[in-house]
């Protein structure tokens, strides 16, 4: 045999033998380490930013219960704080914060509302007991003010105190503006 065709047939015999790849153990435990770090760190960061979000979620949402706490507890003390000596301040104060629409209500029945007032001598002053969100939905929130008045008329010069409640309806997208109005009837005098 000739020394090419020797050369040849090692040449075809080396590429059939199969190849190997031989790596120390300590290469392969580095790697395995190093590749489960990479997981759990990108597990972690994942966990990580979703609480972070849920967090911040829920403190914005507290934020704006507070917010809306607060108008209406404002808006109890405005509406309850009546002195028959300046009843357009009082209109004011109920149309404050309130929709067009929800004012021009307010417009139309002030002069009822006056005549109820002045023979009276109607006088209030209030303070905000607490405020609950009862619920929302979109943006609207149903929230009760707690208010307790102590008020002075004709008939009781003394004063009464009672606990007032006011149930709004405020909407976030209106600019935190009442849409709605109830329990005025228990801060007003019954002829």
């Amino acid at each position: 045999m000739s020394t090419a065709t020797e050369e040849a047939a090692t040449t075809v015999a080396d590429e059939q033998r199969p190849r190997t790849v031989s790596l120390r153990l300590s290469t392969v435990l580095v790697t395995v380490t190093i590749g489960a770090l990479v997981v759990a760190l990108v597990t972690f960061a994942v966990l990580y930013f979703a609480a972070e979000a849920t967090i911040t979620e829920r403190d914005a949402r507290e934020a704006d219960a507070r917010h809306v706490e607060k108008i209406a507890a404002d808006y109890g003390v405005g509406a309850s704080t009546i002195d028959y000596r300046d009843v357009k301040a009082w209109f004011g104060r109920l149309k404050s914060g309130t929709t067009a629409q929800l004012a021009s209500k307010f417009d139309a029945t002030a002069p009822q509302l006056e005549q109820i007032l002045l023979p009276l001598q109607w006088t209030s002053t209030a303070t905000p007991l607490s405020a609950s969100v009862t619920s929302e939905a979109g943006g609207i929130y149903k929230v009760n003010a707690y208010l307790d008045v102590v008020s002075t008329s004709a008939q009781t010069p003394g004063g009464t105190r009672t606990t007032v409640t006011y149930s709004l309806t405020v909407d976030r997208a209106a600019g935190w503006q009442i849409t709605e109005v109830g329990g005025l009837q228990n801060a007003l005098p019954t002829k």
